[in-house]
């Protein structure tokens, strides 16, 4: 069969062969990108991250949740009533956010086939499509087939009540009672939007705490508002069976508690999909969980194939995954654009309220031998956030004692997700907390806090300095 010549060829139309494609048109190239769903923009945009955020604030609005208290009052509709009209908002977000990436591709000039891909040799793809097989050579074949969610053994994903992170989303109707299993980012975003649906929400938790990787005070203090809202939280406790006990669905934790729920989400990460796609065929080797191993330049260990994206492993982000793919076609191609991803790249948690990260948080200072102090503004003392009556939070800076050079910000609170990008910029210029200090915010805004984290800083500071 007669290959079709292209001078990069992505497996996988998600975030990060997406914007691969698009970095590499941009400079000329060829491009065909193959994806076995008729629509581009792989899970991020229609199974996990915009559907995510897109329940989130359908639930805040249609709810009023977080204004009653304020306003003594709120949106009173039946619960079939909102979960039709949220069902409906994520629908059109997803076509939306879907068309968006069409657009983009046609845009470029790229070629969008939709197919089973499988590698061959020589760089080939060979692409089973409803019009029959399409053979595709490229000079560059670049792997970007995202990740699905991880079904832990034992679990009974067939049972109509048990979901993960992508099926919860078919859900028919809004639970009385719902368990999450995970303290992840995915399960704090979910726990809190049906808690905001007036679920009775209980999150199992097998460490010590929610969040693992994130600043261990921002961490607690999500916890405490989670559990100020209603939500049970357990801690160092994991699922020992998962069954229906004379109909019910029932989980046995590992304490001795039985919990009995209306509905379970099993929320434990995702493993990258490269079932099926010939790659021990191909030479390209993965690591003992499943990972595609690359190097510096995501090259594979077959010459001329890239991956990036979800499949390489951690952070699974979209964000992450775009730049990986901009940078792995800059490599593929010689292109003197993009070299690196972004060593200080956010991370939003998009839960009620939201969490915001960057940087080092003040455990991994403090590990790494770092001599560090922190500040912290609370939301409750800052005006625009009680104007809202978003008062859950605070703003967390951790700095070096020695010469008060920004580290790391953590947020809990509001708009978390956008503000982080202040103190992102801030530890890109390598500046101290002084720039806090110094600069003029609007009045009342939320990144004021920021001043006023940074003046805590310099209070703890001055506290702990010896005497001359």
């Amino acid at each position: 069969m007669t290959s079709e010549r292209f001078d990069l060829v992505v497996i996988g139309a998600g975030p990060a062969g997406e914007k691969a494609g698009a970095q590499a048109a941009y400079f000329g190239k060829r491009v065909a990108i193959v994806d076995r769903r008729a629509d581009p923009g792989g899970s991020a945009a229609s199974k996990t991250g915009v559907p995510t955020k897109t329940l989130r604030e359908a639930a805040l609005y249609l709810t009023g949740f977080r204004r009653r208290d304020l306003y003594g009052t709120g949106i009173d509709l039946s619960p079939d009533t909102v979960l039709e009209h949220m069902r409906a908002r994520t629908a059109e977000v997803v076509r939306l956010s879907v068309d968006a990436v069409r657009q983009n591709l046609e845009r470029h000039g790229i070629e969008l086939v939709q197919g089973e891909a499988r590698l061959g040799p020589d760089r080939t793809v060979h692409v089973a499509t409803p019009a029959g097989e399409r053979v595709l050579a490229g000079e560059v074949v670049l792997l970007a087939t995202g990740s699905r969610p991880f079904h832990p053994p034992g679990v009974p994903f067939d049972d109509p009540d048990v979901h993960d992170s992508e099926s919860i989303l078919e859900l028919q109707r809004i639970p009385r009672r719902f368990v999450v299993v995970g303290g992840g980012p995915v399960g704090c975003e979910y726990a809190s939007i049906f808690l905001a649906l007036g679920a009775e929400v209980t999150m199992v938790e097998r460490g010590p705490r929610i969040l693992p990787f994130a600043d261990a005070e921002i961490s607690e203090a999500l916890a405490r508002v989670f559990g100020g809202h209603g939500m049970r939280l357990l801690s160092d406790t994991s699922v020992e069976r998962t069954e229906r006990v004379d109909g019910a669905l029932t989980l046995r934790l590992s304490d001795g508690e039985t919990l009995v729920t209306d509905a379970a989400l099993f929320a434990s990460g995702r493993a990258g999909t490269t079932e099926g796609i010939g790659l021990e065929e191909a030479g390209v080797l993965m690591d003992e969980r499943g990972r595609i191993v690359i190097d510096e330049t995501y090259r594979t260990t077959a010459e001329g194939i890239y991956a990036a994206g979800d499949v390489i492993g951690p952070p699974g982000l979209a964000s992450a995954a775009m730049e990986q793919g901009r940078v792995a076609a800059c490599h593929a191609f010689g292109i003197s654009f993009k070299d690196t991803v972004d060593p200080l790249a956010p991370l939003g948690v998009y839960s009620v309220p939201e969490v915001g990260m960057v940087g080092m948080t003040e455990e991994a200072a403090r590990e790494a031998g770092l001599d560090v102090e922190s500040g912290r503004s609370p939301f409750e003392v800052n005006a625009r956030a009680r104007i809202a009556g978003t008062t859950d939070g605070l703003v967390k800076l951790v700095f070096g004692r020695d010469d008060r050079r920004l580290l790391g910000v953590h947020i809990v609170g509001d708009d978390a997700s956008e503000l982080i990008h202040i103190g992102q910029a801030v530890l890109h210029a390598g500046l101290t907390i002084d720039y806090f200090i110094h600069s003029t915010f609007n009045v009342p805004t939320l990144s004021e806090a920021y001043k006023y984290a940074a003046y805590d800083g310099l209070q703890r500071l001055s506290r702990t300095q010896p005497a001359e």
